[in-house]
């Protein structure tokens, strides 16, 4: 028998005692100081006791190499097998304008085509994920840019979207800044919505200092009118909040507010925190971006500090958070990225991409849907075959199976080959969400 590869190792952040968590036996716990001291004993060749070696064993810590290799295989497979049956999620863009002109806009590199959108455009993307997508279980999502602005000519254009997607029987989301959500109330009614994703970076003068107009004009009380209009009228919405070291200190109040307003009781109502990263182009104010890690660690003292931040958003920390509310452990992650997988991109120019950072590049088109259907096969499979399989830094990493890779794009960013890492800070995740979830006072 010997110490399993998978195996994750660590101690609890601002605690003597210990955790292990093994993705492929399904095995997890904390260690007190005296049975984290044994692991390390046994790591160092000593002898431990034996009781504690035959619980090792009984939970998956200590393997038979070849049964172990087995076992991935068999997990292997059943992942790909379930990820064959996922649900697709397909993102069209219907325009890269927009009526904002945020601080830490990534798309503001993009030459706006020529090239508007039209109702055969529209026709052509249905009629392309009609045959693509035959059998498979999808759904929609309208991005941008802004897809809702207020013209007549676009909200034409948007009810039409809606009314093909009802017409294909697809449910829709929606990512928006929000600004021009009352204006849509109705035409949104239409449609078979899923959810509404609305960002709100803080309260008052912190978003607005970085969410405003093209042009100059304040923006949070207009989208905050809009999320009540939502929920008011039954639409699901996703409040995101972007974080940076510009805003950060603002989220307890930003909690406090949604608190206030009610719409953490809603079960309507959800919240998501994005890091802002760079990930297409250098910012020129980069200094203020957190790390993953470093950004969770702010968060997890400000949460020690502000306890009434886990009624707005609960950490994932990796895979602590799904362990602490399901009392068992995901499935083995063989795979981070869903592009070209359980993810495709469309945008109204009749381009394909693999996924929403690819989209909009043009050096990333994957082919067309219009005016005619092309497919550029080789750069397709790239992406299909991204697992941590594929990729060579995985073979011999502990965290590989609830780091998956990391994201398909950064990754290329960072090497130009799809199938190179992204690496997750798995282990010091761990460390905090261990500590915040499941240790005792």
């Amino acid at each position: 028998m010997v110490y399993s590869k998978h195996n994750i190792f660590s101690k609890l952040n601002g605690s003597d005692n210990f955790f292990i968590v093994n993705l492929l036996s399904g095995g997890a716990d904390i260690l007190n100081p005296a049975e984290g001291k044994m692991i390390h004993d046994y790591l160092d060749g000593k002898d431990i006791d034996r009781e504690f070696l035959w619980d090792l064993k009984e939970k998956g810590y200590l393997v038979d190499e070849k049964e172990e290799t087995k076992l991935y295989r068999s997990k292997y497979l059943d992942f790909i097998d379930s990820r064959d049956e996922d649900e697709v999620q397909l993102f069209f863009v219907p325009n890269y304008s927009c009526n904002f002109a945020c601080t830490y806009c990534y798309q503001d590199e993009y030459t706006p085509a020529k090239q508007e959108l039209t109702t055969e455009i529209i026709d052509a993307f249905f009629r392309y994920i009609s045959h693509e997508f035959a059998g498979r279980k999808k759904y929609l999502t309208v991005f941008g840019g802004e897809p809702l602005l207020i013209s007549p000519k676009q909200k034409e254009l948007i009810a039409y979207l809606l009314k093909q997607a009802n017409q294909s029987n697809l449910e829709l989301c929606l990512v928006t800044n929000g600004y021009s959500l009352t204006g849509y109330i109705d035409i949104l009614k239409t449609a078979r919505i899923r959810e509404i994703q609305v960002t709100l970076d803080g309260v008052g003068n912190v978003h607005d200092a970085r969410r405003f107009l093209k042009g100059g004009g304040d923006t949070f009380e207009k989208i905050v009118k809009g999320i009540d209009a939502c929920l008011g009228n039954q639409l699901s919405v996703n409040l995101r909040m972007v974080i940076d070291k510009e805003n950060i200190d603002g989220l307890p109040e930003m909690a406090q507010f949604a608190i206030d307003k009610g719409w953490t009781k809603n079960v309507l109502f959800k919240t998501q925190l994005g890091r802002n990263y760079e990930l297409h182009h250098c910012q020129a104010t980069s200094e203020k971006l957190f790390s993953r890690i470093s950004l969770y660690e702010t968060i997890y003292q400000q949460v020690k500090q502000h306890p009434h931040i886990l009624e707005f958003y609960k950490p994932a920390y990796s895979i602590s958070k799904f362990l602490f509310e399901n009392s068992s452990l995901p499935d083995p992650l063989f795979d981070a990225c869903p592009a070209c997988k359980t993810e495709w991109a469309f945008d109204y120019t009749g381009q394909i991409f693999s996924c929403t950072a690819t989209v909009g590049k043009a050096d990333e088109s994957l082919g067309t849907f219009y005016p005619k259907v092309t497919r550029k096969e080789d750069r397709i499979a790239s992406w299909e075959n991204r697992d941590v399989t594929a990729i060579a830094e995985c073979f011999n990493c502990s965290m590989q199976l609830a780091c998956g890779g990391g994201c398909g794009s950064v990754a290329k960013n960072r090497t130009g080959d799809v199938c190179s890492t992204d690496c997750r800070p798995v282990k010091e995740l761990l460390e905090l969400g261990f500590s915040a979830y499941m240790e005792k006072d």
